[in-house]
């Protein structure tokens, strides 16, 4: 009973991770039909600009959180500067072009932007400093640490402030507005390049955000890191139902079930033979299940509409 607590806590701090890109891919697809494989790389660079400034503020006597938050702060501004660029310049020119011309683009922007981050930050790992308080706490004969706990709070809180912009303010009806009918939109008064142009930042933020709670979980990161996690957010997005918010968050959280499980009993159910660091598989089976017996995913109709 111990290790299915301990792994639920597990799945829900990964989860919350996986929703908070999920939303990144799941609004720009919601308001222009396009999955960005690059936000992944966008994830990547929030948690390395984070670190980067941690580290040089690491000796500056300021508290932890202070310093956290500092980082936070300075890799959501350049997250959103990359996510502007990124629309901007490579996918609004692609705005009516064939479907296959943006995705084509989205993948080399996200092998750009893997290589710009090697070139400046280099091949090897970088450790994230230990500044912050990290205490253990018991739930259940489970262990949840204080980071686990502010990751959960801090996603939790940032999905409920989204959803409250997007249904509670005039941002919001303007991005459902182009959502459902950019056409009509425009001729209702909507601006609809800076609404795009809105979306991918608020999602490159919440790309920030998300780089800086993987860095701090795991107390690393890599140039490589937001391939497979992108991935991962995208098949959540699907699962969820790509289009819809609240299935980006769904699917993001039932992603980070399934996997957490799967890797805590893989062994014992195979006798052994597959271990934990097959977890990535379950994602994957996941993204083939859903795709093949509900394209549309648990909560969402856009990718039938569209269809």
């Amino acid at each position: 009973m111990d290790i299915f607590i301990q792994q639920i806590i597990n799945g829900l701090v990964l989860g919350s991770i996986y929703a908070l890109v999920a939303l990144g891919y799941t609004m720009v697809y919601g308001i222009m039909g396009l999955i960005n494989f690059a936000h992944g790389e966008v994830v990547m660079i929030g948690a390395l600009v984070a670190l980067a400034v941690i580290k040089l503020l690491a000796n500056s006597g300021l508290p932890g959180v202070v310093i956290v938050l500092i980082g936070l702060m300075a890799a959501a501004l350049v997250c959103m500067a990359v996510g502007f660029a990124i629309e901007r310049v490579a996918y609004r020119p692609l705005r009516k072009a064939p479907k296959l011309a943006p995705l084509i683009t989205a993948i080399g922007v996200s092998i750009v932007l893997q290589n710009l981050a090697m070139l400046i930050w280099g091949r090897n790992y970088h450790a994230f400093p230990p500044i912050l308080p990290n205490g253990e706490h018991e739930i259940f004969g489970a262990t949840i640490t204080t980071i686990q706990i502010a990751i959960i709070f801090i996603a939790a809180t940032t999905m409920a402030g989204l959803m409250l912009l997007i249904h509670r303010t005039r941002l919001g009806r303007a991005m459902r507005a182009t959502a459902e009918n950019p056409a009509i939109a425009q001729l209702m008064g909507v601006n609809i390049n800076q609404i795009i142009s809105l979306t991918f930042i608020i999602g490159s933020a919440l790309a920030a955000v998300a780089g800086v709670m993987v860095s701090a979980n795991y107390s690393i990161a890599h140039y490589y890191m937001g391939f497979v996690l992108g991935l991962k957010a995208f098949t959540a997005a699907v699962l969820g139902g790509i289009g819809s918010l609240a299935g980006a968050m769904l699917g993001g959280i039932l992603l980070g079930l399934i996997e957490s499980l799967g890797a805590g009993y893989i062994g014992d159910l195979t006798g052994g033979f597959f271990g934990s660091n097959y977890q990535d598989v379950f994602a994957f089976m996941v993204l083939i299940t859903v795709l093949v017996f509900r394209p549309s995913g648990l909560v969402g109709e856009k990718a039938a509409e569209r269809a």
